[in-house]
């Protein structure tokens, strides 16, 4: 599977380096959030990634919620802890939970849907900056701190109508934001098509802190540089 070269492996903990976890911010993503580069001091593995391998291991139910909980650094050994079979935590070996998943519903392991939705949606995911997220914050006058901008998880939920997919696409439906002095939260609502029909939705939520009043020049800044590293990072791979 085309996530086996972004984590590791032994005796059933995982865990990701640095380069994994920014390669695939980058290259699977399209996300170039500084927060994921290899050398940043606040570096954290991206949400997409471990969504993804839970949903590797896991498989897809017909209603999946997914519950941020914390930052993952590199190196940290992570592993599943249930409550029960349809609910269950990522954890350390501290006990210290950094995702919760319930489930409903039937479960597909196919690999091959696996990847697709993974793709699709990680693909979809990487997109929120500049293209959602700046107009989101034109319209409420407001902007993320723009020299170091963080922009978190905090919980996704997956509903399938049916699971007899093959390659699922996905396309936003609806983007929200909600603003509370310095903090305010982006909800993308999606869905998954397949053939023209809509088989499936979605519900990404995130959250901003440190909102300051809307600069039109601090924000092209803040896209002229993420389009500069963009560019960067594609010809060094080239």
């Amino acid at each position: 599977m085309f996530l086996d070269s972004y984590y590791l492996e032994e005796n059933g903990v995982f865990s990701f380096t640095r380069e994994q976890a920014s390669h695939f911010a980058k290259k699977i993503a399209g996300d170039f959030n500084p927060i994921h580069d290899e050398d940043n001091k606040r570096f954290c593995v991206p949400g997409d990634l471990l969504f993804s391998v839970v949903l590797s291991r896991a498989g897809i139910s017909k209603k999946m919620r997914f519950e941020f909980a914390g930052m993952i650094n590199d190196g940290v050994g992570l592993k599943a802890h249930h409550s029960c079979f349809n609910d269950f935590a990522i954890v350390d070996d501290a006990g210290k939970e950094y995702l919760h998943v319930t489930r409903e519903g039937d479960i597909n392991t196919d690999k091959t849907l696996i990847e697709q939705v993974t793709k699709n949606y990680v693909q979809f995911s990487g997109m929120n900056f500049p293209h959602i997220m700046v107009p989101l914050m034109k319209s409420k006058d407001i902007m993320i701190n723009t020299v170091r901008p963080l922009v978190i998880y905090e919980s996704m939920e997956l509903n399938f109508d049916r699971l007899d997919l093959t390659a699922p696409t996905v396309e936003l439906a609806e983007s929200q934001i909600e603003v509370e002095g310095k903090r305010g939260s982006v909800t993308l609502n999606f869905h998954f098509k397949e053939n023209g029909e809509v088989v499936g939705t979605g519900r990404k939520r995130m959250l901003m802190s440190g909102l300051k009043p809307y600069s039109q020049e601090a924000i092209d800044d803040l896209v002229e540089r993420f389009n500069a590293r963009k560019t960067l990072f594609s010809s060094a791979a080239a």
